[in-house]
């Protein structure tokens, strides 16, 4: 993909499936654009006319809070009509595929699907089926595009990154990586705006296949954390492990674990980051996720300017390319 310059940018993509298929100046227009949208959520009238008229439909097939809930939030922000749907009550459980049943639902006059699904490539599947424009918001362990853009958007506030570049900076990202869309949306996106990432991580949850990302690998924490600007302590998915990929949960936290002792190993002014739910004490202590250096709450506020920045730009590029 060819680099664009500030001067003749212009947003083109009527999806967002993933950080891989962004450039730099994608991102960095992209997060620029949340910055303006940030400011709306402290208003008294936490609305804006962006979407007026338009119906954004939220498709989970997949258990989630934080996110399902800052799609919602950010959809009626920009006054948008917003549809929820659960899979778990939805024609998919009766055996209609997942095609037929976003065609239904595209046929109610819906603008953008927001889609997460269990499966990589649903999202990607979800937009060769439909007319409308379509957010990833997390397929199995592909992508979660929008976890990856809020990481970024936080990083460059708590660096003072203006600009998000991010050159010069090292982010490590802890934990169970082989099953982390969350992760694998960090690696696209940071290295493409210049950062150094670390992987830490358990072998059996770290594969070396992700040299070829360009990150540096480490199976051991502590080697790496003077050296650390930003963590990003991942949790333990157990519902995706298929055999014991550690001895156990006392192992782990010993290993791998975000405690104040190793706090102190660390540069003053390092950002401690969480993409929730949080498994306190096996993690991350308390301590550390409620403490000065922890960005954590200021990652869940900024997910909705990034989202509101994100149907927006796709909603808008709909209607050039069309």
């Amino acid at each position: 993909m060819a680099a664009k310059s500030s001067d003749d940018y212009a947003w083109s993509h009527k999806h967002l499936l993933g950080l891989a298929d962004l450039d730099a100046a994608d991102i960095r227009f992209l997060l620029t654009t949340a910055r303006g949208f940030g400011e709306v959520s402290t208003r008294s009238v936490k609305k804006v006319p962006a979407l007026r008229g338009k119906v954004v439909a939220n498709l989970f097939f997949e258990p989630s809070t934080r996110t399902r809930s800052s799609f919602h939030l950010a959809a009626g922000r920009l006054s948008a009509d917003v549809l929820d749907f659960s899979g778990s009550s939805s024609s998919t459980t009766k055996g209609e595929s997942l095609s037929d049943t976003v065609r239904n639902i595209e046929a109610m006059g819906v603008d953008v699907m927001v889609v997460r699904h269990n499966q990589s490539g649903a999202a990607a599947l979800v937009a060769d089926s439909v007319d409308c424009s379509v957010l990833n918001a997390g397929d199995g362990q592909h992508e979660h595009p929008t976890q990856g853009l809020l990481d970024a958007y936080t990083i460059a506030q708590r660096t003072g990154r203006d600009g998000f570049d991010f050159t010069g900076l090292t982010v490590a990202i802890v934990g169970d990586i082989a099953h982390s869309r969350v992760a694998r949306s960090n690696i696209h996106g940071l290295t493409k705006l210049g950062a150094k990432v670390i992987l830490i991580g358990p072998p059996t949850l770290l594969p070396a296949t992700f040299k070829a990302a360009g990150c540096e690998i480490y199976h051991t924490l502590d080697e790496v954390l003077p050296r650390l600007d930003v963590i990003n302590m991942l949790r333990v998915q157990f519902e995706r492990l298929t055999s014991q990929a550690f001895p156990s949960v006392r192992e782990y936290s010993a290993l791998y674990g975000l405690t104040t002792e190793r706090m102190k190993k660390m540069k003053k002014n390092v950002v401690v980051m969480h993409p929730g739910p949080i498994n306190r004490g096996l993690e991350i202590e308390s301590a550390v996720a409620d403490g000065p250096n922890s960005a954590i709450l200021q990652q869940v506020t900024n997910g909705l300017a990034v989202r509101m920045a994100c149907m927006f730009l796709v909603q808008g590029a709909q209607h050039t390319e069309n």
